[in-house]
């Protein structure tokens, strides 16, 4: 059994995070509060079937959408497995076995061999098998609710890219810029109206995200409450609080029925938005969605609303999370806040390691399509595959010190936007709106400090910062 990884640091972070580290792997307590002497059962990646098993405990963390709120336990069992299963089976009650994917080399080596490793022949998330037998009976077999280019592959992937491909482009949407900039600027106004506090998230960061994508797309402004309630559902199904409901492991099934309701609100809204486009085309997202042709024929409804889905959803939510992320990891350390008020040229380094340090898309699934191999593993036709991008993006082999928040850390190959074909189609706009938004709130920001305990979405999926409380003064 090979022994447990050591962290060989002076680094004060870094020994207490081996304390959690250490309390975690050795499962069990004596009677007194003090380590037991005996390793769990399971742990060390025994062989089962010639196949490396990560450990029960892990396996529980990895699968529960608690675990990605608390953070710091499920972090600590990635860094166990990078270094001693990098390569695992999940066995999790309630789960089809699947590969945890723990390392940066072979997320890359996946994401990049998209022939072999599907997105469209499974569910692209981790979903447990109820919510996944239930999604199928709904659909007549699809284990997709909504059909996106996330959930494609060759040919049909790249034709529905190419309808938007040209307008995310780099050059393209810079010239929003200065929309960007004024959504930016009045986000701040609003935040300073708000006195000495504010709640980040909920008041500041998901409104400015919210708005610059209604922009874009081409939704009302009067529509705002409405679609911020719909991408919180969507996105924060999984988090009792946010949803008001039980979470989705009291109920897989139930779960899944109740985002087919969601998905339903979103297709009404959106069916009269494509055929609003298709009367009187506009300048707008919307417009190149509604009109556009697949195969020579205009894009049904569903596929048009599964683009809006995407769009709306995964473009607001995520790109908050790393503002909101970032934000909380310079609360927590001054001398970071300082290195960027002290030379804004930081602020394109900032934005990477903020997207790296918080990964708000946690993970996708991925599925064999033949037979394979994985480092030195076999992966038979129809495995199911979790490449981890919250475990990628602390790899010890790409990222000096991967725990530590820094600012002024070279631009790095980070994988929270995905690589290979299915690299994240609003990369560039997500850049975009993160340097002008940390541009003009650190033109005015004097200080900030945390007024309260910060709290991550329990969530598998999509997570990040759901709420954060700042004092904060303004020059």
């Amino acid at each position: 059994m090979p022994s447990r990884a050591r962290i060989r640091s002076s680094s004060p972070v870094r020994r207490h995070l081996a304390r959690i580290e250490s309390k975690f792997l050795d499962g069990t307590r004596g009677q007194h509060g003090e380590p037991s002497a005996r390793v769990p059962k399971g742990l060390g990646g025994e062989q089962m079937n010639g196949t490396a098993t990560v450990p029960r405990h892990i396996g529980r963390l990895i699968v529960s959408p608690r675990a990605y709120a608390k953070q710091k336990p499920l972090l600590a069992g990635f860094r166990w497995l990078r270094a001693h299963v990098p390569l695992g089976r999940v066995e999790a009650e309630g789960f089809d076995p699947f590969w945890a994917v723990t390392r940066h080399a072979d997320i890359l080596d996946v994401s990049r061999r998209h022939d072999l490793f599907h997105n469209g022949d499974r569910a692209t998330t981790l979903v447990p098998r109820a919510a996944d037998e239930t999604a199928r009976a709904l659909t007549g077999g699809s284990p997709h609710l909504v059909r996106t280019i996330v959930h494609m592959d060759p040919p049909d992937h790249l034709k529905y890219r190419r309808i938007t491909q040209a307008w995310f482009a780099q050059q393209k949407v810079q010239s929003i810029e200065h929309r960007i900039r004024a959504i930016a600027s009045s986000c701040i106004d609003r935040m300073v109206a708000h006195g000495a506090s504010c709640d980040f998230v909920r008041e500041v960061a998901r409104r400015f995200l919210l708005q610059v994508l209604m922009e874009v797309i081409g939704i009302p402004l009067e529509d705002e409450p409405r679609i911020l309630k719909l991408t919180r559902d969507l996105f924060g199904s999984e988090d009792e609080e946010l949803t008001c409901s039980p979470p989705r492991s009291a109920d897989p099934a139930r779960h899944a029925k109740q985002l087919c309701e969601l998905l339903a609100e979103f297709q009404g809204y959106f069916v009269q938005l494509t055929e609003a486009r298709r009367r009187s085309p506009r300048n707008d997202v919307a417009s190149i969605i509604a009109n556009s042709e697949i195969d020579g024929k205009p894009i049904g409804h569903f596929e048009a609303t599964s683009y809006f889905i995407i769009l709306a959803t995964a473009g607001h939510d995520t790109t908050s999370s790393s503002i909101s992320g970032a934000l909380w990891a310079l609360c927590e350390n001054a001398g970071e806040l300082r290195k960027i008020k002290d030379n804004v040229g930081l602020i394109p380094n900032l934005v990477e390691e903020a997207v790296r340090w918080t990964t708000p898309v946690q993970h996708f699934m991925r599925t064999a399509s033949v037979d394979g191999e994985l480092r030195g593993r076999r992966i038979a036709k129809g495995d199911w595959l979790m490449l981890c991008y919250l475990s990628g993006n602390r790899d010890e082999d790409v990222f000096a010190e991967p725990d530590q928040f820094r600012v002024d850390r070279a631009p790095s190959a980070h994988v929270a936007f995905g690589y290979g074909v299915h690299v994240c189609l609003g990369q560039h706009l997500a850049r975009l709106e993160m340097r002008i938004f940390f541009e003009e709130l650190f033109a005015r920001l004097a200080w900030i400090e945390l007024a309260g305990r910060p709290r991550r979405s329990a969530s598998v999926f999509v997570g990040g910062p759901k709420t954060l409380p700042v004092r904060f003064g303004m020059n």
